[in-house]
């Protein structure tokens, strides 16, 4: 089990000696980034978990849910490329810690939200601070990668997905028993991810020194316009993912509580066992991509969960798990290795490509919340299932990919 004041000790160490062997910090660096990505996104998705909590308590629409994840989902995502264009000129180290603080905040303001807007407002700091994490903890875990791009990214993405996974289970066991202003409890893990940014952040500024005179760009060969085009291709293959996930992660409680009658708390552990597929997913994507090149693992992980996303809707409540899980643990796969092809379709500008991927993410995911959610209020919570099911089908525009034949860093 992690211990994360130790981990704290061994990146200063490694910061301050900088003769560190490179194996030895690099794993540690990576271990750490990936603990407060679990952190930040374990925070984060508390905000989707307590949606029952807070749809009873407020006697909110599903409208009114879907636009408070517009407005967390989007002021987590519209900032996102901004700050990665900008941290690509002028890296900002500590920025890391500053965007933690902006979850702690919109968490302790979360715990006390009188009225509806206040919630909004809450959802909008935490969504700040996901858009300032994203695109430089990203671009540290590429930093600490030692060329092995995918095995970095996906050992970053598992603790954002583990997180994920951990918020409605701990939900279901604090915040649904002792109510809304248990939430403030949760600001202690902000504090501790405040600690381990601060310390990865004196790692970040010593490599950012050192390593600066040995900056070098690898082009592709590509045509700006091809690239472009490429770059629309994993647009569109994000956007059937993440459209696909946010009618899980936002209502798929919802729809386990009609469908089959549970309760909320059975039906956040069935949303635990998704999002620990999730979870489970992630790690595989990377290497594998390192291995048989990334455009193999996006055909696989997107347009193959097709066939159990077009069963899900017509399966009883065992298989709806079983099918949950294998959706699951398939499409985790698909975004690790969209991401570092898109790294390498664009090199030089870490920083902007995963904050527009990032915040695209989070954004497509707002909008689709938003609209599933009138989709629900006006023709049942099952039409959704229905409907999204055949979103994996895009995966086969991957054919317009091209292949990158690129030599490891």
């Amino acid at each position: 089990m992690m211990n994360p004041p130790q981990q704290d000790d061994i990146i200063m160490t490694s910061a301050s000696q900088g003769m560190a062997p490179p194996q030895d910090t690099r794993f540690r660096v990576l271990g750490a980034i990936s603990f407060t990505h679990f952190l930040n996104d374990m925070l984060q998705s508390l905000i989707l978990a307590i949606y029952p909590v807070l749809k009873g308590g407020f006697h909110l629409s599903f409208s009114q849910i879907g636009l408070m994840t517009l407005v967390y989902q989007c002021t987590a995502s519209l900032l996102q490329p901004l700050v990665g264009m900008y941290t690509d000129k002028r890296p900002l180290p500590y920025s890391l810690v500053f965007g933690m603080g902006s979850t702690l905040c919109g968490l302790l303001l979360l715990s006390v939200a009188p009225s509806y807007p206040i919630l909004l407002a809450a959802a909008a700091l935490v969504g700040t601070g996901s858009s300032i994490f994203h695109p430089e903890s990203s671009r540290v875990a590429r930093m600490a990668s030692g060329g092995r791009h995918g095995l970095a990214q996906s050992l970053f993405q598992v603790g954002g997905n583990a997180g994920s996974a951990t918020g409605p289970l701990l939900a279901a066991l604090v915040v649904f028993p002792y109510g809304q202003p248990s939430l403030a409890w949760f600001s202690l893990a902000a504090l501790l991810g405040m600690l381990v940014l601060w310390r990865i952040g004196i790692w970040y500024s010593h490599q950012h020194r050192t390593a600066k005179a040995h900056k070098a760009v690898v082009p592709t060969g590509l045509s700006p316009q091809r690239t472009a085009f490429t770059l629309g291709v994993l647009v569109l293959l994000v956007f059937s993912k993440y459209f696909y996930l946010t009618s899980i992660t936002s209502y798929f409680t919802f729809y386990l509580m009609q469908h089959f009658g549970l309760g909320v708390q059975a039906a956040q552990l069935h949303l635990f066992i998704f999002l620990f597929a999730v979870a489970a997913g992630t790690v595989l994507g990377g290497p594998i991509g390192d291995a048989i090149g990334r455009k193999r693992v996006i055909w696989f992980s997107i347009l193959g969960v097709a066939p159990f996303t077009l069963a899900l809707p017509h399966v009883d409540l065992f298989w709806t798990s079983v099918l949950s899980f294998i959706i699951g643990f398939i499409l985790a796969s698909a975004f690790s290795a969209i991401l570092v092809y898109a790294q390498e379709l664009v090199p030089g500008k870490v920083g902007m490509v995963s904050g527009l991927f990032f915040g695209f993410a989070f954004g497509i995911g707002g909008i689709g919340a938003a609209v599933l959610g009138k989709v629900a209020d006006h023709y049942g919570i099952e039409t959704v299932y229905q409907l999204c099911a055949f979103l994996p089908l895009l995966g086969v525009i991957t054919v317009l990919l091209p292949d990158l034949h690129r030599k490891k860093a």
